[in-house]
């Protein structure tokens, strides 16, 4: 996921685990970002000032040992798409 996240430009930080993070522009386009993935059915968590410290609002997304290969490409699709400029 996190490849093809940084291969369509987004700030996608390297996983250590199962969790990636992507950098959105500003608390409020991080919210929502988030808002516009669940629209498109897509769960992910976002996390903004004061969880973390300012500049470094993120998605997070959290991949499954269920989640098949189109899972996977559907998420980066939605993430993608629903980007804020």
């Amino acid at each position: 996921m996190h490849a093809r996240l940084t291969a369509e430009g987004l700030a996608a930080v390297r996983p250590d685990a199962a969790v990636v993070s992507v950098r959105a522009p500003s608390p409020d386009a991080a919210v929502r970002w988030a808002a516009d993935c669940r629209t498109e059915g897509l769960s992910v968590g976002c996390f903004r000032p004061p969880s973390v410290p300012d500049g470094v609002s993120r998605l997070r997304l959290t991949a499954r040992a269920d989640l098949s290969e189109a899972d996977i490409e559907r998420a980066v699709r939605v993430i993608t798409a629903v980007r804020p400029c």
